[in-house]
Parts: C-alpha cells; sequence; structure tokens
C-alpha cells in the first residue's frame, strides 16, 4: 500500500477525529487563541475563560481526577496540567495532579466531559534553551502535540530553562532554541495545535529575547503565554511586557506576588514554581487588573488559567473570588 502524502494524513487525521475534538477545543480558546478562520468563527460572543494549573494540587499530592471535582464543585470549566512522557511512582499511586501521556487522551476526555470540564493547555515545558533541549525536549513536545489533539486540548506550552544555559553563550543558546522550535512547529502545523512560549526563563523573561523567539518561525501556530507573576518576578513590569505582546497572546497565567518573596528575591528570579500567594492579596494585583483590562479591550477570549498554591483547595477558592470579583467590576463578559 502506497503512504498517503501529507495532506491525505491530515485530511484523514481531521475525519478520524471529527467536529467533536474541535467544539471541544474551541470552548476554552477564543478568536486570538485559536489561528484561522474557523477559530475566529467559533468564538464569536464568547467571553474569556476561567481556568487553573493543577500544579495548585502539588503540595496536597491530589490526583488529576480530584482536581477535576474540585473543578466541578467550583464551577470552572477549564483546566490545564503538566504531561508526563513516562511513568513514575508518585503518579501511578495517584499522588500527583497532571496526567501520563500513556494514559489515553480519548478516554481521558469522555471523563472529563462528565465533570464538565476541558484542557485550555497541556504543560510540556522542559527547557529548550539548554544542551538538553535537541534530544530530550522536543521529542517530549512532540508526543505531547500528538496527545493534545486527542485530548481536544487547544495549546501546548514550552519555554526556556530558568538560568543561562551551562557552557552556551546567549547566541548559540537561540540557535538551538530556533532549531528546536522549527522541528516542534512542523508537527504543530500538521496537527493544528498551538505552541505557546511561557514567560518564564532567562531568556523568555526578556522582553527582546521573546520578541526573538515568537520570530523563529512564521506561523499563526507560535504564540505567547504571558504570565503576569513570572515577568514581575524578573523584574519586569507586566503591564508593558503585555502591551508588547498582546497581539501574540494566546493562553494567560494570572498569578500574584506576596510582598515577602517581591522584596527578597524579585529582579533574581526568572520564574515561580508555585506562587504561595492568592491572587489579589499581593504586590501584583494592581498588574493583574490593568493587564486584565487591556486583555479586554484587544479582545482576546482565551482562557485565564489561575496559578497559586491551592492549600488543598481555600488559597485557589480565595483567588478564584477575587478573578471573578475584578472580571465582574471591569464588565468582562467570562464563559
Amino acid at each position: 500500500m502506497n503512504e498517503p502524502d501529507g495532506t491525505s494524513r491530515r485530511r484523514f487525521l481531521g475525519a478520524a477525529l471529527g467536529a467533536g475534538a474541535a467544539g471541544l477545543a474551541a470552548s476554552c480558546v477564543g478568536p486570538m487563541g485559536e489561528p484561522g478562520k474557523a477559530g475566529e468563527e467559533l468564538g464569536k460572543g464568547q467571553g474569556m475563560k476561567i481556568g487553573f494549573h493543577t500544579d495548585a494540587f502539588n503540595t496536597a499530592y491530589w490526583s488529576f481526577e480530584k482536581c477535576l471535582q474540585w473543578a466541578q464543585k467550583n464551577d470552572v470549566h477549564c483546566i490545564e496540567c503538566g504531561v508526563i512522557d513516562g511513568v513514575s511512582w508518585i503518579h501511578g499511586l495517584g499522588y500527583q495532579p497532571h496526567v501520563a501521556l500513556h494514559e489515553d487522551p480519548l478516554l481521558l476526555r469522555r471523563k472529563m466531559e462528565k465533570y464538565g470540564v476541558r484542557f485550555s493547555q497541556i504543560d510540556a515545558a522542559f527547557p529548550l534553551s539548554g544542551k538538553d533541549g535537541l534530544p530530550y525536549g522536543v521529542p517530549y513536545v512532540h508526543n505531547a502535540i500528538r496527545w493534545a489533539k486527542l485530548a481536544g486540548c487547544p495549546n501546548v506550552a514550552t519555554t526556556d530553562g530558568l538560568h543561562k544555559p551551562e557552557g552556551l553563550d546567549d547566541a548559540r543558546a537561540m540557535d538551538l532554541m530556533k532549531h528546536a522550535y522549527g522541528l516542534i512547529l512542523e508537527i504543530a502545523e500538521a496537527y493544528e495545535i498551538i505552541i505557546t512560549i511561557e514567560v518564564h526563563g532567562y531568556f523568555t523573561t526578556r522582553p527582546d529575547m521573546m520578541e526573538k523567539m515568537l520570530a523563529f518561525a512564521d506561523s499563526p501556530w507560535l504564540r505567547m503565554n504571558m504570565d503576569t507573576g513570572n515577568t514581575f518576578i524578573a523584574g519586569q513590569d507586566p503591564v508593558a511586557f503585555l502591551k508588547r505582546f498582546i497581539g501574540k497572546v494566546s493562553h494567560t497565567h494570572i498569578k500574584d506576588v506576596s510582598p515577602s518573596l517581591a522584596a527578597a528575591v524579585r529582579g533574581k528570579q526568572t520564574g515561580i514554581a508555585v506562587s504561595q500567594c492568592a491572587i489579589g492579596d499581593g504586590v501584583n494585583a494592581d498588574n493583574i487588573r490593568t493587564c486584565l483590562t487591556m486583555l479586554r479591550d484587544h479582545g482576546f477570549k482565551g482562557t485565564l488559567s489561575m496559578e497559586c498554591e491551592g492549600n488543598g483547595g481555600p488559597m485557589i477558592e480565595k483567588s478564584l473570588a477575587w478573578l471573578r470579583k475584578t472580571l465582574a467590576e471591569l464588565r468582562i463578559p467570562v464563559e
């Protein structure tokens, strides 16, 4: 049998997945979050979406399904989690709130539908800036893209490392990342999955470098994941950062910063693993409010994914209440 060409494979894949996957993805992504006319049509009349990253429940040792239960209880319909390419004992025993790529994505999607929850993004943010980016990071992202398509997830997050890559100058590291993203986008474009570059590391928290990274390829499938907390802790102005790249934003992390953390490490770190501060209680709250206003005025209708320590529920529930109240005050429609 002759191997079908690329066009035939894409047509076959689209037919196999059906319209259900497109509708599922569209519910947690808006006109700015999905390239092309189809995304714009699906996004008409939709507001922003509220979601959360399951990192909130790392320290509580929740399973992914327990996160789905929390989402259902709190009327949250978009979820973001990390993906594991392999097995680990802590995940296998149900003590980690992320998903493994060996889990069947169609069956998981059906389970999520029962809870009324859909993916806004999966996190495949293995650092692509160092020497391990090409041999380990690229195959990991490739596998995440294929899995995301079947899971009905529109975005796959990527990023650089937290620190300057050992043994590489900036120019060489950027060249390696450009090659990595070229390989990633070849698959992403075939599967029609958005690759977001998250503001999180040594390169991505520097606006000039982020601009160069977003220009690695002239592709509508390469976009940015804005992070209000990481920009702030890196010493940047989140409002100015968002203003510069607002046309590229496909997904957003809403994260506050405690006064003590800001005083201790602002300008010395590039990212926060999990913020130990409820959204609205920190020194970044005014910036978040301004960023939300800017996103509203620009027509953003994607997901606002909360990132903070959950404390088993209370802290992220406080964050959720603040975010809903703020969106209402700013007259931002929420779907």
